[in-house]
């Protein structure tokens, strides 16, 4: 796959993370197709880079199926897909419940696995892509007051490196990008009504290496090297992008 000047797809695209992934790839010579439930938001930056924008509930197999047909019927065929839509809340694992496990389960893991099932024919036929998968370091190395979200983190590394075997052979890679504490509107959300876990992220804020929270841009920064050409060779790869606050051994 030639990287130069794909049609690049990012779910949950609309603010916080996906946003700074869709401008960075934008800038990088790509057509960007902004999706994300927040379809007026969508709508007001793919304006702004000269994208596209659609309706898609990663949790609603109709919905990724309609979209997916949509793009490419009117747009093209991604070969470049960003799974970056996410939802969190920190509490202790015992305060928990299934309705809330289900959520984050449906949005953080059910959700990339069921755009890869959508998108990965069109990448075959096209003869190549690139596969991003937006985790995080809690999949890595766990996180106090995210239980299930690291679960569903530490999933989707295991999916994406089993995905980065079974079609490194159709020339697809497929890696992941791990944030750590990242100043999104998300956490904005949750330290506002959320006293506990305002204290947990302080804390770990204080103990990153390079003084500062992540910023969106930091994480958009190495998507765009693994959509790019010189990260044709790197496949099945777990990059975390923390300040340091964890080191792969």
């Amino acid at each position: 796959m030639n990287a130069k000047s794909q049609i690049a797809l990012v779910t949950g695209g609309a603010r916080g993370i996906g946003e700074a992934i869709c401008r960075v790839l934008t800038k990088a010579g790509h057509t960007v197709i902004v999706t994300d439930i927040n379809t007026d938001n969508a709508q007001a930056l793919a304006k702004q880079l000269n994208g596209h924008a659609y309706e898609m509930d990663v949790t609603c197999p109709a919905s990724v199926n309609a979209a997916c047909e949509k793009i490419n019927q009117e747009v093209g065929t991604p070969t470049i897909v960003v799974n970056n839509a996410g939802w969190d809340n920190l509490m202790p694992f015992l305060e928990t419940d299934e309705d809330f496990q289900n959520k984050v389960i449906a949005i953080n893991y059910t959700g990339p696995v069921r755009v890869c099932r959508a998108f990965l024919p069109g990448m075959i036929k096209a003869g190549g892509g690139r596969i991003i998968n937006i985790a995080s370091d809690a999949g890595r190395i766990g996180s106090a007051l995210e239980a299930i979200y690291s679960g569903t983190k530490g999933g989707l590394i295991a999916f994406s490196k089993t995905l980065a075997r079974e079609f490194a052979r159709n020339q697809i890679t497929v890696n992941c990008v791990c944030p750590g504490i990242t100043d999104t509107p998300l956490i904005k959300e949750i330290t506002a009504t959320n006293e506990l876990a305002g204290r947990g992220i302080a804390s770990i804020e204080k103990n990153v290496p390079l003084g500062r929270m992540g910023q969106p841009e930091d994480i958009a920064n190495a998507v765009a090297y693994l959509a790019s050409e010189g990260a044709a060779y790197v496949t099945g790869q777990t990059l975390s992008v923390s300040g340091g606050i964890s080191m792969a051994g």
